[in-house]
């Protein structure tokens, strides 16, 4: 292969990795209408409700059909409230917060997908932690309500693989 052709080649490649960047990173920093902000504070509602036992607040966000797939399984409002009680009392804590929102509404129902960015701390200390998520929701009464969510952990990155 000539030394111009691969000159070319590699301009082309490297002009395309940094468009992907540029769009990727205006993607993530998209200025949000004050109802996706109302979405993305709802959602961020409920995990400041978990964070600290609030089953008050945790119901005031949710639907009362309310159901989330996490680890697995589904949880009603309830059983999902009862589970992170279950893991406080352990002395389990966990930090929560809804990043790079992507906000999707029509009407009155409404869906977004984002990154959980969190940590898990234990006797054992603090672990960083993300999961990506999804929540759907309907506007009742004026406010949004959570009705279904879905969460899955990203797997931590062993150095291992890492160096890989």
């Amino acid at each position: 292969m000539s030394s111009r052709l691969r000159t070319c080649l590699l301009t082309v490649a490297l002009a395309l990795i940094f468009s992907a960047r540029v769009s990727t990173a205006g993607a993530q920093e998209k200025r949000l209408t004050a109802e996706e902000t109302q979405i993305v504070n709802t959602v961020s509602m409920i995990f400041a409700a978990a964070r600290t036992d609030d089953v008050a607040k945790f119901d005031s966000v949710i639907a009362l059909d309310f159901y989330i797939y996490d680890g697995g399984v589904r949880f009603n409002g309830d059983a999902i409230m009862a589970l992170i009680k279950a893991q406080h009392a352990a002395g389990k804590r966990y930090e929560w917060k809804v990043t790079e929102p992507d906000v999707h509404i029509s009407g009155n129902t409404a869906w977004i997908a984002y990154v959980n960015q969190g940590s898990i701390t234990d006797a054992s200390g603090t672990t960083n932690q993300k999961w990506v998520e999804s929540a759907f929701l309907e506007k009742q009464a004026g406010n949004w309500k959570i009705i279904f969510m879905h969460s899955t952990r990203v797997p931590m990155a062993s150095k291992d693989n890492h160096d890989k």
